[in-house]
């Protein structure tokens, strides 16, 4: 199939000499250097608490009404037999709890409309407004029938890349759903990497050297791509933003790395030598995780559901015969922090087996059960770094997760 081109301006001006377009530098592209957004930037915000603190850690009311097929060992589930407008507050709160363990979970064949998407995503906390979004309460999401690998060498975005959504942000968002209203038969697919999963795959020598460091996330490049292929501005000025390069998920309080090719420029306690070649093997190590990949093949009516905090993903490129488009709601998660105290999958996994074997502690550590909790005496670290005494509860569901109950900050 012939690659189909976009409206970038270096299309607009091509080498006599070598039949290739000459890019304009952004400082000189009227589109990109004459744009004045609308809005200031964000500060940051204290998110409600997230829903999946009120979950059961078996979802017994969810999986009361859906059957649930996981599509790999270390990311993705299907529910099957269930629709997402007919869940209670009890089941959503279920659903967001297996999201935070299984990353991204799936639903085909659904009947929710836009103003139900909307609604029952006001249900994880606030609504997210992407730089460029128009609409404060979800993004239409045009796939393009172009193929982003045409554009590579003309744009400063490696658009179509591994990413978390908006993670350059003080807040990133942490939970996204898509919902496709039209879609190919052929083409378009996404692909889900755990970060999990890709934290666990590293050796024990790399772990203890980035969970020292932090990651420079900027919306620069993608503003000066989005201004040059689209022609519309985004709503806010380009931002950097440092976030821990391992991050503690605030629920399940697991080690997830926090890497992205999409928005990632940088280590900045590095010097840029060794920060260039630590992005060049994070993009290796995350495009070459064959065993923490799911990948979903959309069809008109399909769901996915997926925690920004915990995953990666990106559409499948190439050209499509058809138009792809859907609807994205995401909500504000929590500013990524690390705790040094918490623990990977496969640490709690390993220590929750070896507590089975020594006599069943309930996958405990270092607490006291009380009605059926775990209460925890040493405290835990805020989004800020600091130390919190209060208290925490902790509950095993046998597979490896601990839910943390508290009030406040994660």
């Amino acid at each position: 199939m012939p690659t189909k081109k976009s409206n970038l301006a270096a299309y607009k001006n091509i080498s006599p000499d070598s039949g290739f377009p000459i890019v304009i530098h952004p400082h000189f592209n009227p589109n990109i250097k004459d744009h004045v957004p609308d809005e200031p930037f964000r500060e940051e915000i204290t998110p409600p608490k997230d829903r999946a603190f009120f979950a059961d850690s078996e979802k017994k009311a969810l999986f009361s009404v859906a059957k649930a097929v996981d599509l790999t060992e270390s990311i993705g589930t299907v529910l099957e037999g269930v629709q997402l407008s007919q869940l209670n507050e009890k089941q959503l709160d279920e659903l967001a709890a297996l999201v935070n363990e299984r990353g991204v979970v799936f639903f085909r064949d659904q009947d929710l409309t836009t103003e139900q998407q909307v609604k029952l995503f006001e249900h994880y906390g606030i609504l997210d407004k992407h730089p460029a979004q128009k609409n404060q309460r979800h993004v239409t999401i045009k796939g393009s029938t172009l193929d982003h690998r045409s554009e590579a060498a003309y744009t400063p975005w490696p658009n179509g890349d591994f990413h978390a959504d908006t993670s350059f942000e003080i807040n990133p968002p942490s939970y996204s759903m898509l919902r496709m209203e039209e879609h190919p038969a052929v083409g378009g697919d996404t692909a889900w990497v755990s970060q999990y999963g890709l934290y666990d795959a590293l050796s024990d020598a790399m772990k203890r050297f980035v969970d020292g460091l932090h990651t420079a996330h900027t919306s620069r490049l993608q503003y000066d791509t989005i201004l040059d292929s689209w022609q519309v501005g985004p709503n806010r000025p380009p931002i950097d933003t440092h976030h821990p390069a391992v991050r503690t998920h605030p629920v399940t309080g697991l080690k997830a790395l926090n890497i992205n090719n999409g928005f990632v420029t940088s280590f900045p306690e590095l010097k840029k030598e060794e920060s260039d070649k630590l992005l060049e093997f994070f993009k290796f190590h995350i495009h070459s995780a064959d065993d923490h990949y799911v990948r979903w093949k959309w069809a008109v009516g399909s769901v996915a559901m997926w925690d920004n905090r915990c995953t990666v993903h990106r559409v499948i490129p190439g050209n499509y015969d058809t138009p792809r488009r859907g609807v994205r709601t995401t909500v504000f998660g929590e500013k990524p922090y690390f705790d040094p105290n918490s623990e990977s999958r496969e640490q709690r996994a390993a220590r929750l087996e070896k507590e089975a074997v020594n006599g069943g502690t309930n996958g405990t550590k270092n607490g006291v059960e009380i009605n059926g909790h775990v209460h925890i005496a040493n405290g835990h670290t805020n989004g800020n770094g600091a130390e919190s005494k209060t208290e925490e509860a902790a509950v095993s569901n046998g597979n490896g997760f601990r839910y943390n109950e508290y009030d406040g900050k994660a």
